[in-house]
């Protein structure tokens, strides 16, 4: 396997990468938004124009470097209803819309303790989006298949259908971590027998179906991994190559950390802590919160890049971002944030916003009981300024994954069972250690902060 193409739909973009085998370096890659459609019937994902994209890209991939291997990953709280035929029974529904709250439903999902997924607003429990799905006239007639989504794309590529356990252990309500197996609410909900089977996501699905071969000029066969969510494709290469008590934190639109043999922890379901599956099928204590998207929010398109001076200002006059920008989510999901003093400059405001980002990274795993090492995945890997504020709390060290992200490069290691892991590197704070322990100053002061 020397060349894998990889189909990664993350809730702001889509991307088709070509990884090489080898090196596990990017050498093509593709994107697209994840651009959400209005209804009717309701917000829904536009999976049409994801499949024109990745076949289109597939097609040149295979023309310029070859394809041996297809692997794909996506964001979680996500499935595809189908019909008895193999077509769409429905629109797939966005997790972000608003689905009303229904006592019925909260009734019938398991306890936290079963399950691991507390509970979520809008559609992030994947069973309260089926709940509220079936009770739409005629649907629930119509449904002859759920998959989670990697496996619908794996389904368009080769037919086959399948669930992973990855995706049903993402907050789900459907899947018991410990018991490795479907929660009481599949049978609740009518749905049991039409949740594909699961499968471990490094098995191989099926091959590639001779009618997409033809329209891409991958040979007929082609093996295609049962995928993963995306957060845990992040986490996969780590748990390959490390021994001893490590966590990995996944950025992108979502911030999520998870933790592999950390101290033992009372798990608060109240502040975005969940128990996640791995591709081992084993349970990872995690936590999370929107910092990719916060980051859209307050960055509102500025490059600016803070100097020293601006560092010096937000310590010396307590510039602070206080959580939450995204309500609803995180560690803090009651609390209304903003600044506690203006920015005076856009230097200012990108170092408030990185050591933000990086103190509330560091509140999510210390809730999840992260001990040891943390590696930091994806595009807040590139802010120094990030990773020298988490630094400064980590007395394990921060590393940095080589690659920029780590979800291609984990989907892309399901193919490769004989890989060495990633690269990492151990991030050097830059400064004294005076300044570090100005960083520390300012987060525990910021801790306090949010205790008001």
């Amino acid at each position: 396997m020397r060349r894998i193409a990889v189909l990664d739909v993350g809730k702001t973009n889509a991307k088709l990468a070509l990884v090489d085998g080898d090196t596990l370096a990017e050498i093509a890659v593709l994107t697209r938004p994840n651009r959400v459609l209005p209804g009717p019937p309701w917000p829904h994902m536009d999976l049409d124009g994801h499949w024109a994209f990745f076949l289109d890209g597939l097609r040149q991939m295979q023309a310029a470097q070859g394809i041996d291997a297809i692997s794909v990953t996506t964001h979680g709280a996500a499935a595809v209803l189908l019909d008895g035929q193999g077509g769409l029974a429905a629109p797939m529904l966005d997790y972000e819309h608003a689905i009303p709250a229904d006592p019925t439903y909260d009734a019938m999902r398991p306890d936290f303790m079963q399950t691991g997924s507390p509970r979520l607003p809008a559609g992030l429990n994947l069973g309260a989006q089926l709940h509220w799905l079936m009770a739409q006239t005629g649907l629930r007639d119509r449904v002859a298949h759920v998959v989670t989504y990697p496996q619908y794309w794996g389904y368009r590529l080769t037919g086959v259908l399948a669930s992973d356990v990855t995706s049903l252990g993402c907050h789900t309500d459907l899947w018991e971590p410990w018991g490795a197996r479907f929660s009481s609410l599949v049978h609740a909900l009518g749905l049991k027998g039409r949740i594909a089977a699961p499968r471990r996501a490094s098995e191989v699905l099926g091959g590639l179906s001779a009618r997409i071969a033809a329209a891409t000029g991958i040979p007929a066969g082609t093996p295609v991994a049962v995928g993963i969510h995306d957060s845990n494709a992040s986490l996969y290469p780590h748990l390959l190559g490390r021994k001893g008590p490590f966590a990995v934190v996944s950025t992108g639109t979502w911030v999520v950390c998870m933790v592999v043999g950390g101290a033992a922890a009372a798990l608060d379901p109240a502040r975005d802590v969940l128990v996640n599956v791995n591709a081992l099928g084993q349970p990872v204590p995690s936590a999370r919160f929107m910092g990719g998207r916060e980051y859209q929010i307050i960055r509102a398109g500025s490059d600016a890049a803070p100097d020293a001076a601006d560092r010096a200002a937000v310590l010396d006059q307590g510039v602070m971002l206080l959580p939450s920008v995204q309500s609803g989510c995180g560690p803090f999901p009651d609390r209304r944030g903003g600044w506690t003093i203006a920015p005076a400059s856009e230097g200012q405001r990108m170092a408030g916003l990185a050591w933000y980002l990086a103190l509330m990274t560091r509140t999510c795993l210390d809730l999840a009981g992260a001990e040891g090492e943390v590696i930091v995945e994806g595009p807040f890997a590139a802010n120094p300024d990030y990773l020298d504020m988490l630094a400064a709390l980590t007395p394990g060290g921060v590393s940095v994954a080589a690659s920029a992200t780590g979800t291609s490069v984990g989907a892309a290691m399901l193919c490769l069972p004989d890989a060495r892991p990633p690269q990492t590197r151990l991030w050097a704070p830059r400064g004294s250690g005076s300044d570090r322990a100005a960083l520390a100053d300012y987060a525990e002061r910021w801790r306090v902060a949010c205790q008001v």
